[in-house]
């Protein structure tokens, strides 16, 4: 599911006007209304008189640490205390700034000063859009909300991702989804748009997310599939039991053990049968290969934009598999 490409400003109220979408960098920058607010100086002094939300590309960071902005009429600037919220008081680390070099960031307008050279450079803010996004929109979300969010960078335990004005939130690797993945690197890159569901929100505003829930359930995998294909997977585990292979990434089955197979492998596998009250596929490899399978684009089973409870496992099936969403709970099994 890809994001609407027709976004006019950083931030949209939602079908109920309830509350601000605050969208991730990036999604501004090239949008007429940005470009037009940035076309002149008197356009920019309009835009400050506005309060708008600009959007535009870092070209430096000094020895300061400020941040320097391409406006295309002009240059701005960004104080290091105005880079990101946690730089004044050291809850946020100096290298928030360093890598937004050559990236998109957002802003306001909150002054004009001239540079070393006598020119007219405007003063600009990242850390006020952050802060109004926390305060009207991140404090609105509830745990089983469905938002928008753009991975930004990747670590063994799991993905960061911007769910607006580089506001960041963490999706922990067992929650990325049901198939388990030696690294977040083998599901996103950097700079790929996700849907994903607000896990928790805890009492510094910290957003922990969950993608698991979008890539639908046992049945709705396994409905891609028959008993006597031969398809492509994915060896994920190699156990004395038994070899797991990764058809989809919310499904994955179980081959005899075999020797000189390894995880990260490709294989052909043979689906011996398909059995829902048992939550299993039983297959046979037929063939491996060291040669890496190209990963499919992610494919969601929902549009919605809220759940309160997500069932994974058939219903038929006597283990049961689930999310459940609440404002007080983080109960996910």
């Amino acid at each position: 599911m890809s994001l609407s490409p027709d976004i006019k400003t950083v931030y949209e109220r939602n079908t109920e006007g309830k509350a601000i979408i605050y969208k991730p960098e990036g999604q501004l920058i090239n949008t007429r209304q940005n470009r037009e607010a940035m076309a002149s100086p008197g356009d920019l002094n309009e835009a400050m008189a506005r309060g708008e939300v600009l959007e535009a590309r870092v070209v430096l960071c000094d020895n300061g640490h400020n941040l320097h902005v391409d406006l295309g009429c002009m240059r701005g600037i960004i104080p290091r205390e105005e880079g990101a919220l946690g730089i004044d008081d050291g809850t946020v680390r100096d290298i928030a700034l360093i890598s937004r070099v050559n990236k998109p960031v957002v802003f306001k307008i909150i002054g004009f000063d001239t540079d070393v050279s006598g020119r007219t450079r405007a003063v600009l803010s990242r850390r006020s859009v952050q802060k109004e996004c926390i305060e009207k929109y991140v404090r609105s979300l509830v745990p089983g909300d469905v938002i928008d969010a753009r991975i930004t960078h990747l670590e063994s335990f799991g993905a960061f991702a911007d769910i607006g004005a580089g506001v960041s939130a963490l999706l922990p690797i067992d929650s990325i989804s049901v198939s388990r993945i030696p690294h977040p690197n083998v599901r996103f890159r950097t700079g790929q748009d996700i849907r994903a569901v607000v896990r928790c929100i805890d009492a510094q505003d910290r957003v922990t997310l969950t993608h698991r829930e979008m890539l639908g359930t046992w049945e709705q995998n396994a409905a891609e599939f028959e008993a006597g294909q031969t398809v492509p997977g994915i060896v994920r585990s190699v156990e004395k039991y038994g070899i797991f292979v990764e058809l989809m990434p919310n499904l994955a089955g179980l081959a005899e053990y075999a020797q000189n197979i390894v995880p990260g492998q490709t294989a052909s596998v043979y689906i011996k049968s398909i059995l829902p009250e048992r939550m299993k596929i039983k297959l046979i490899i037929v063939d491996s290969f060291d040669e890496p399978l190209e990963p499919s684009p992610l494919r969601y089973f929902t549009d919605c934009t809220h759940m309160d409870r997500w069932v994974y496992s058939p219903e038929s099936c006597e283990k049961v598999i689930e999310s459940v969403f609440s404002s007080t709970d983080d109960d996910v099994t």
